[in-house]
């Protein structure tokens, strides 16, 4: 059991399966704002289809998008953000190689004597 939480939590399986379920949110959003756009074209014969889409189905389909985003955030991002601090605490960056080997080179000047 211990492996797949290991595997849930380290892989980029939650970033993925989000990105997924909030880009098809988002093309509900841009298909109905196209069918809204597109019906407000003049009628010509057999240019589009006989439906056409309203700017009330627009609306709900940004809100639709809008509330799909705060429920995927809060019950999904926000809590697998803790479990993975929680299991897997990222380690502290020590100081960067050239900067420790400059501190050591400073270190080294003044146990010589020399002015720094």
């Amino acid at each position: 059991m211990s492996g797949f939480k290991a595997f849930i939590l380290k892989g980029n399986l939650i970033e993925i399966a989000t990105g997924l379920i909030m880009a098809l949110a988002f093309a509900a959003v841009v298909t109905t704002f196209t069918e809204w756009l597109t019906g407000l074209l003049p009628d010509t014969d057999d240019f589009f289809s006989t439906e056409t889409g309203t700017f009330g189905a627009f609306l709900n389909a940004l809100i639709a998008f809008l509330i799909m985003g705060a429920v995927v955030y809060f019950f999904i991002v926000l809590p697998y953000t803790k479990a993975r601090e929680r299991f897997f605490p990222t380690e502290e960056a020590g100081a960067a190689p050239d900067v420790a080997l400059l501190e050591e080179i400073r270190d080294l000047l003044r146990a010589r004597g020399g002015a720094v």
